[in-house]
């Protein structure tokens, strides 16, 4: 994983729990249909944060191996998936996953996986993956500017990211993933959406790390702001955020 990724989020591990988009549950279908996913097969999510990922497929029966490399996202995780005997949290990267050798039925990459480096992050799955098994990257994409408030939204976003156009997914191109893969690959996309209020978007924007946190100075102003856009776009106090859920798959 890249240096800096793993304490970035340090901070921001109460609004990541209880604001980051889930996952649709359609999204399953794939897994079920096209990887031959049961309750039975062991899946190896990697980087797998507050375990927002995991528990779709702990819903499903499945043995979920939850391999993230920050301290306070794991106990984020064992808490959050307390309820899932079968949830097995690990101290680990995407290059060292410290996972036996042919161990998992499927390799997912969530949110997490434009922090990885990806040739080595490839041999490391092919390494824990079982023969005919599969990799599936997946994560959520904001949309940009299907509403007014979605698009000035993202100009807010602009004025006060630190990295964030380097970080965005929507940079993970055709080309990349092509790469990453060694060639085809297949893609499936679900509509998503979150319905919020004021707290709720905050918590939104401040689960990400390239946004000022509440000790910046630039924090007050921010949440000034983004009350102004809330208030001009709400509609009986929420607003709604849509998404496009992106599972990018290929069998090894």
């Amino acid at each position: 994983m890249l240096s800096d990724s793993v304490e970035r989020f340090s901070n921001r591990v109460a609004n990541y729990v209880k604001y980051r988009p889930s996952y649709p549950a359609a999204m399953l279908d794939v897994f079920r249909d096209e990887m031959g996913m049961t309750s039975e097969s062991a899946i190896a999510d990697i980087g797998s944060g507050t375990g927002i990922s995991a528990k779709l497929f702990l819903e499903n029966g499945n043995t979920v191996f939850g391999v993230e490399p920050n301290a306070k996202m794991r106990e984020a995780a064992a808490e959050f998936l307390a309820a899932y005997p079968n949830f097995y949290t690990i101290d680990g990267t995407s290059t060292a996953t410290r996972l036996l050798n042919n161990s998992a039925d499927i390799v997912t990459a969530a949110q997490a996986f434009h922090w990885f480096d990806p040739r080595p992050t490839l041999a490391e799955f092919k390494r824990i993956l079982k023969r005919g098994g599969w990799i599936a990257l997946m994560w959520n994409e904001r949309q940009l500017d299907t509403t007014p408030f979605l698009i000035e939204y993202e100009q807010l976003l602009l004025k006060y990211a630190s990295d964030y156009t380097k970080v965005r997914h929507d940079n993970i191109n055709e080309a990349a993933l092509g790469a990453f893969f060694e060639g085809d690959f297949r893609t499936a996309t679900f509509a998503n959406e979150q319905i919020l209020d004021f707290e709720g978007i905050k918590g939104r924007v401040g689960s990400s790390s390239y946004m000022p946190s509440e000790s910046d100075d630039r924090y007050s102003e921010m949440v000034e702001d983004l009350r102004t856009l809330f208030d001009k776009h709400a509609e009986s106090d929420r607003i709604q955020v849509f998404y496009d859920t992106n599972v990018f798959y290929k069998q090894y």
